[in-house]
């Protein structure tokens, strides 16, 4: 685990005593393994068709002009052994930022290791040193050994939500619907 401040001013990746594992901020070297990663992520959730990212694209979104998203990535060895990939939300009803955390993906060879945990760490780590209200993340329901884990470390899998999502044709439908109170 590592703290806010280390990895936000570039320090040294700092293993975690428990774990073994290395969790640092991403750099823009990171790109082609977070790349990597991100298609391995994809194919398991049986979503490649979906996976259209470029590298390009992952280096504008988190080190370009307007930075989107960053990236922790935990490694062992100097081999990158997992990432995650998170951004800050708000919560009105807390006036508060959150932590959202969109992907997380471990290297099979790393699995069952602490990896996943040692990540998790440091990201509950930056939400606290942030000041967030909360740290959240959607998991997919046929996903029950992840469902498992996270519960096991505290985490509740809220069963009223569910994600909204507006893509591709329907985006721009709705971006150019008429507005019905305007004559």
């Amino acid at each position: 685990m590592m703290h806010d401040s280390t990895i936000e001013n570039g320090g040294p990746p700092q293993p975690d005593p428990r774990d073994g594992f290395e969790v640092r901020a991403a750099t823009a070297g990171d790109i082609p393994a977070i790349h990597a990663m991100i298609a391995a992520l994809a194919a398991y959730e049986k979503l490649a068709h979906l996976c259209v990212a470029s590298e390009a694209d992952l280096a504008d979104a988190l080190f370009g002009q307007r930075p989107a998203a960053e990236v922790l990535i935990a490694s062992r060895g100097g081999e990158a052994a997992g990432f995650a990939l998170f951004f800050h939300n708000f919560s009105t009803f807390l006036g508060r930022r959150g932590l959202w955390l969109e992907d997380l993906y471990v290297q099979p060879a790393f699995r069952r290791r602490g990896c996943a945990q040692a990540l998790l760490r440091a990201l509950a780590a930056i939400a606290i040193e942030r000041g967030c209200g909360r740290f959240e993340w959607a998991v997919l329901d046929w996903n029950t050994p992840a469902i498992d884990f996270y519960r096991a470390l505290g985490a509740s899998v809220l069963p009223d939500w569910r994600i909204v999502r507006v893509v591709g044709p329907a985006l721009a439908a709705l971006a150019a619907s008429p507005d019905p109170a305007k004559p």
